[in-house]
Parts: C-alpha cells; sequence; structure tokens
C-alpha cells in the first residue's frame, strides 16, 4: 500500500509516523521446507517491484525467530547519526554482502505494519487493530529491527522532522484497511524536501572521458509516453556510482531515443540512449513550466521500484 502525496491532515482518525528514507521492504518468515514443526523457518525480504534482497541484508536474518508465519511491512534504512542517507544505503541495495561486512555497518529495518500472523490474513482489519498486534510481537529481541513510532500530533511531528533533516511525515488513518500495490487516500506524506523517482532514456560521457557518465537524461511516463524531465549531473562523480551506472545502462542501450518527442540540441548532443529501464531517484527543488526538474542532484539507482510504477510527482 502506497501513500498519496498531500497536505497534512488533521483530526483524531489519523496518526503520524516519520517518513523514512529507505527502501520498501516486505519481510515475510514461512514454514520451513519440511511443513509444520519444521525448526528451520525461511525468511525472503522482497522489495514493492518484487525483487529478493534477502541477501542484501544478512544482519535481519534473526527475524526468523519472531514467528513460524508472518509478513511485517516497513523500511530498510541506513541511518547517519541518526539520520537516515539514502545515499549510503543505494550502495548496499546493489548485491549480496557477506555477514561480516554486514555488521560493519548494518541497516535498521523500521517496521510499521503486519499483514499476516500465524497463517491469518490482517489485510482487511483497521489499521489500529494491525499495529496493536505489531506491538504484541517481540520486535525488541530482534537485532537491527525496529518498530516505527506512532505519535498523535502531526503538526508537531513535521516540525520536528524539518529541524533534525528528516525527509517528512506520513498520516495513515486509522480505521484504514491495507490495499497491497495501490494509492491510497488514507495514506497520506507529506515531504519536506521534493523527489522523483525517473527512467534514464539516454546518457552523456563527460567531456574530459566518453567512458565515464558526464550526465543522465532523465523521463516521467506521460499520456503520450516518456516526457524528458531534463539532464542531471550532479552526484554521479563517485567510482561506485558510475560501476553500477555503467553496468545498467550498458545492458539496456538503444540506438534510438525512448522520448515521446524530440529532445533539445543542447541535451541530445552526443547522447547514447537506451531502453527506459532503470529507475533512479533524484531530489530537486522543483518543476519548472517546461517540465523540468529544477536543480536535480542523482541520489542512487532504485532496484525497488518497477518502470511500471513511475510517475510524475508534485512539487
Amino acid at each position: 500500500m502506497l501513500a498519496t502525496p498531500g497536505p497534512l491532515p488533521t483530526g483524531p482518525d489519523w496518526s503520524f509516523e516519520v517518513k523514512w528514507d529507505g527502501m520498501r521492504v516486505l519481510a515475510s518468515v514461512t514454514e520451513g521446507p519440511g511443513g509444520p514443526g519444521d525448526p528451520a523457518p525461511v525468511l525472503q525480504l522482497r522489495t514493492r517491484s518484487g525483487r529478493d534482497v534477502t541477501a542484501n541484508f544478512p544482519e535481519l536474518t534473526g527475524l526468523v525467530d519472531l514467528a513460524p508465519d508472518v509478513v511485517l511491512d516497513g523500511e530498510v534504512v541506513l541511518l547517519d547519526d541518526g539520520v537516515p542517507s539514502f545515499a549510503a544505503l543505494a550502495h548496499r541495495m546493489q548485491g549480496v554482502l557477506s555477514p561480516a561486512a554486514a555488521q560493519r555497518r548494518p541497516v535498521t529495518f523500521m517496521v510499521f505494519d503486519v499483514l499476516r500472523l500465524y497463517g491469518v490474513p490482517l489485510l482487511d482489519r483497521p489499521l489500529a487493530e494491525r499495529r496493536a498486534t505489531l506491538d504484541r510481537l517481540d520486535l525488541a529481541g530482534v537485532p537491527h529491527v525496529e518498530v516505527s513510532p506512532r505519535y498523535p500530533d502531526g503538526a508537531a511531528l513535521l516540525e520536528v522532522t524539518a529541524r533534525r533533516g528528516l525527509e517528512g511525515v506520513v498520516a495513515k488513518r486509522e480505521t484504514s484497511v491495507y490495499r497491497p500495490g495501490r494509492r491510497s487516500p488514507d495514506w497520506v506524506k507529506v515531504a519536506h524536501r521534493h523527489s522523483q523517482s525517473c527512467l534514464v532514456g539516454g546518457w552523456r560521457p563527460e567531456r574530459t572521458s566518453g567512458k565515464r557518465i558526464g550526465a543522465l537524461l532523465l523521463g516521467v511516463p506521460g499520456p503520450g509516453g516518456l516526457e524528458f524531465a531534463g539532464r542531471v549531473g550532479s552526484g554521479l562523480a563517485g567510482t561506485a556510482v558510475q560501476q553500477v551506472l555503467t553496468e545498467r545502462l550498458a545492458a539496456v542501450e538503444s540506438t534510438a531515443s525512448p522520448f515521446a518527442a524530440p529532445i533539445g540540441r543542447v541535451d541530445a548532443t552526443g547522447a547514447r540512449w537506451c531502453t527506459p529501464a532503470v529507475v533512479v531517484e533524484i531530489a530537486h527543488l522543483g518543476w519548472t513550466q517546461a517540465g523540468r526538474l529544477r536543480q536535480p542532484v542523482f541520489r542512487g539507482v532504485r532496484d525497488d521500484v518497477d518502470p511500471a510504477d513511475v510517475r510524475r510527482e508534485p512539487g
């Protein structure tokens, strides 16, 4: 279930949580291959796009001891001085990590919902009941796992999150049921800074090196096809970033522009085109009247977002 951007709701029917700047993950624990009574339950971590990332986060294996059958919804974050760093987490999204390497800088799984417990689906139960069930689970005993706190005062939480440099607030209606994959007006997100998932339609090499990526050509699906959203060069200089982007874009290279309309010569000159299958996260300062992102900054590749789910966010 996804939140809808909007103004902060008020009233007794709503509760409020921190909007964590991380990777949305469903964690499921099921009985082992031997069925009931099998002493080896199985943990699986999946992103919104359905990608299995269990091996990316070995520090979360303690979830198998929580219950023999449970599904949790939450966000994996990597904290820097108590503040989530998406840029740091982006490197953890890219591949398998050994338990020893993970423990040197572990992630935290911030759990905010429980969707199934002991074989009983909870999707049609109201949020207040699901959260009460979540609070009864012994998550405090699981390493690197926390329950995302809820607060009654949304305005106060919005002020605190802004002061601490957090991403924002999510308001949730206490009576809301859970609808997987849908954007619901019963969950409302209010962000302090603009962020947009974009599809990469092409790239331009650095002026001094034809092998390094100097800028990405960004697109967002529109009614007539892929709409050009501008180009981003800021945030691409790191070696790890260059390696990941080079590998991903080489796999989807194309001979023709994927954009629905021709883009200007200033942006298209020297461009290498690709099929829009790679999703990236872009921070920005709003949209121009021409539909371009204002002062975009690359934050990371989003393997957890399906290209079909990318849409223009207000800002």
